[in-house]
């Protein structure tokens, strides 16, 4: 009598996650299938007709200027993920080690900006770094320049709007991971004569390592994926691949030449994630068994 019940419960998470597994067929496995489909088609549009053809993969790589964008792609968004790493990693744990009550009105507060539109978020910033704006302003005021500063539509606002974006993920990343390792093992260091910075180097950065590169890799996928902040903030000036692969679709509506440079971008981008993971575990586990508790 006992089996029929043991067999539903056995179903139980099969049946929580279908509703979540048929979400994600239908509104992202299958549209991303049809776009890989159309990735591969001969002409420079959806209705030109039918056929199996790489000429689109074939120009991006043959052509050394969508080479360079998706290089300099993937430095601004290691770029944007260390800076991220600087400022979210003591931001995290300082939270990490606060009393829930005072934790709770910090993670209020640094969530905040994901609640706002990226458009708004965006304009915020042009209103922010333009001729008239108030960076220029508090510089004139101050008499540390003579005339307004061109700031918008180069790589360094682009950088600075990117981490003002996407900084909540990886203080949030490291936070939880950090919540997690019992301060006791940092007095244990202290008592045995440790400073604070072997205590984080043997300590506290080897437990938190899967928080750091959790948060990494979210920043960095999100960086490079971004096209409006490239596209507003920087013009034409700042050539991203996203931004790139915007203009090609919507503007051009060239469907096979956008859908092939975004299948250059997730299969490079995953690869690379990949590679750096795989050589961080390698790291941590050749330190010993320690760092793996």
């Amino acid at each position: 009598m006992k089996e029929p019940f043991a067999n539903r419960g056995a179903l139980t998470p099969a049946l929580l996650l279908a509703p979540m597994i048929l979400l994600l067929a239908v509104f992202l496995i299958v549209p991303t299938l049809g776009l890989l489909r159309a990735s591969f088609l001969p002409g420079s549009h959806l209705l030109d007709g039918s056929g199996f053809s790489l000429n689109h993969y074939i120009r991006f790589f043959s052509d050394s200027y969508y080479s360079s964008v998706l290089l300099e792609t993937f430095v601004d968004g290691a770029i944007v993920s260390l800076i991220c790493l600087a400022i979210g990693f003591p931001t995290g744990y300082s939270l990490a080690r606060l009393a829930p009550p005072a934790r709770r009105w910090r993670i209020i507060i640094v969530i905040m900006p994901l609640t706002l539109s990226l458009v708004v978020i965006v304009f915020g910033w042009l209103i922010i770094l333009g001729r008239n704006g108030v960076v220029n302003s508090l510089l004139l005021g101050l008499g540390i320049s003579s005339a307004p500063k061109q700031l918008l539509f180069s790589r360094p606002a682009v950088l600075t709007v990117l981490v003002q974006q996407f900084l909540p993920f990886m203080i949030l990343s490291i936070m939880s991971v950090v919540a997690q390792i019992d301060p006791v093992l940092e007095h244990a260091a202290a008592n045995l004569r440790a400073n604070r910075f072997a205590t984080f180097r043997k300590i506290v950065i080897p437990l938190a390592m899967p928080g750091i590169l959790a948060g990494f890799n979210l920043v960095f996928v999100l960086s490079i994926s971004a096209f409006i902040t490239p596209r507003l903030i920087g013009g034409n000036r700042v050539a991203m691949l996203g931004s790139l692969i915007y203009e090609r679709i919507m503007a051009e509506l060239n469907w096979p030449s956008g859908a092939a440079m975004a299948f250059i971008l997730l299969v490079s981008g995953l690869g690379l994630t990949a590679m750096l993971n795989a050589l961080a575990a390698c790291r941590l586990f050749a330190k010993g068994p320690h760092y793996a508790r």
